[in-house]
């Protein structure tokens, strides 16, 4: 049930929205039903109760050779009128209704019926009228419950009336009050679908402008961590969000500071440590036993390579090249060639152009690394690239023994090596990886190393086709 609910917080709103216009609607309709259906009973009281008092005068004023072709004119299929000689039939007696109370009384009031001339009024309850609302309202006057509201008249659907006459005549009425037709009705339903779209497109722009600050925010965020120098976020919409979208920047601007010094100590660092290495250089050349020569300068080339491997490791996150439309696929050839011409076992399968835009000269950097780590450790490289449609996977297979599989998530960690000797001729300065990932994660993409079943280790290079960060 939860998999079918929206996880967005625009869909969650909107849904939350849906549901109460739906709910508001349903309510609003069927008040609107009850209470046409009530009017429409009220007028119907209404009209009869005038209908009545006045045939009744016209009868009782009429020559009583006039009175059975007026009863007889005045009748109809839904209002029966009926002249007798005597008294009513005994089915025909009062009850206490609200109804039939009310309209007892205006009869009585308005046709001065009083003692035996009171009429009997027999009137029955629609199916679903609350009794007890209109036996309240019978405290005031009738007329002002059955003409000026809705009232007790708005509480039969059947209705019987027996009057006497002077003459010892009585004169009845038989009626019924017409349906008041389908509560839903094509206009009806027409209007509050109209209204229900409106609403709904009202809720939909409001929904995704309050909401549109969120999600470039979650974008700005992940931007962040792939280029320090992005754009600064918009400080647009409400307060709140502004004052979000203002916290970001500055968070931004502190963290690019913090990395734009960090490279700068490095940086000056470096020049001022490679200034005593060349001293030591020198010196050394003047020792005179070749042995320990050479050993010195290995040592004073090994400090100087993690130097310079610390710094270019410091600065790939601070400093973002231009990117441009690359054929990767050329880019990598020409790799494979300089790395084959250089006597390093590496090769590449046949692939068509592959156009990417990126910055070739970082991507290559982290390819060439990759490459270096496959030849040093797994004795040669495969290269292979081909394209997706979401996305361009680049393989690299080695032969070698490949890496446990506790140390795969530690080696991308910096200075992290998995030979234990420490010795950078065998274990390397624990920066190529780290280098390499970094500059992937620039690019929004990711590497995944897996032991390969047939023995080795395969370095997986994707980069996606569209970029939601930028």
């Amino acid at each position: 049930m939860m998999r079918l609910l929206p996880r967005s917080l625009f869909g969650q709103t909107l849904l939350v929205l849906l549901a109460g216009l739906l709910a508001s609607h349903l309510v609003g309709s069927w008040i609107y039903s009850t209470d046409r259906g009530q009017i429409v009973r009220a007028v119907g009281g209404f009209v009869i109760a005038q209908r009545i008092t006045n045939l009744t005068r016209l009868v009782r004023d009429a020559p009583g050779e006039w009175r059975a072709r007026i009863v007889t004119a005045s009748s109809d299929e839904t209002f029966n009128v009926a002249l007798l000689a005597g008294p009513p039939p005994a089915t025909l007696t009062d009850n206490d209704t609200p109804a039939a109370e009310a309209l007892k009384q205006v009869l009585v009031e308005q046709l001065s019926l009083k003692g035996a001339a009171e009429p009997l009024v027999s009137a029955s309850q629609p199916r679903g009228m609350m009794f007890g609302v209109a036996r309240q309202m019978m405290g005031q006057s009738p007329m002002m419950h059955g003409f000026g509201g809705l009232g007790p008249f708005a509480g039969f659907r059947e209705l019987q009336v027996a009057i006497p006459l002077q003459d010892g005549q009585w004169l009845t009425f038989t009626t019924v009050l017409p349906e008041s037709g389908a509560a839903f009705s094509l206009r009806f339903l027409v209007s509050m679908g109209m209204m229900a779209v409106i609403t709904l497109l009202v809720a939909i722009w409001v929904v995704r402008r309050v909401t549109a600050p969120l999600t470039a925010l979650s974008k700005a965020a992940l931007r962040l961590g792939e280029d320090l120098n992005a754009p600064p976020m918009p400080e647009v919409g409400t307060d709140e969000t502004q004052q979000a979208a203002h916290a970001f920047n500055a968070m931004q601007s502190r963290l690019r500071g913090m990395i734009e010094d960090r490279t700068k100590m490095l940086a000056a660092i470096s020049h001022d440590f490679r200034t005593p290495l060349t001293l030591l250089r020198l010196r050394v050349e003047n020792v005179d036993d070749p042995v320990e020569r050479e050993k010195m300068l290995s040592t004073i080339a090994d400090l100087d390579a993690m130097v310079a491997a610390t710094l270019e490791f410091a600065s790939g996150g601070a400093q973002q090249a231009p990117r441009r439309p690359t054929d990767l696929t050329a880019l990598i050839e020409s790799m494979t060639d300089d790395l084959a011409d250089g006597g390093l076992p590496v090769s590449m399968e046949t692939a068509q152009p592959i156009i990417y835009e990126c910055d070739p000269t970082t991507l290559k950097r982290a390819l060439t690394n990759l490459v270096d780590n496959a030849v040093k450790y797994g004795g040669r490289a495969e290269i292979a690239i081909h394209e997706t449609p979401r996305a361009i996977e680049i393989t690299i297979d080695d032969t070698g023994p490949g890496i446990p599989e506790e140390e795969l998530k530690h080696v991308f960690e910096p200075l992290y090596r998995i030979e234990s000797s420490r010795s950078p001729e065998t274990g390397g300065m624990g920066l190529g990886l780290a280098i390499a990932s970094s500059i992937i994660r620039a690019h929004e993409g990711q590497i995944i190393l897996s032991n390969r079943r047939e023995g080795g280790l395969r370095a997986l290079v994707t980069l996606p086709k569209s970029k939601p960060g930028r």
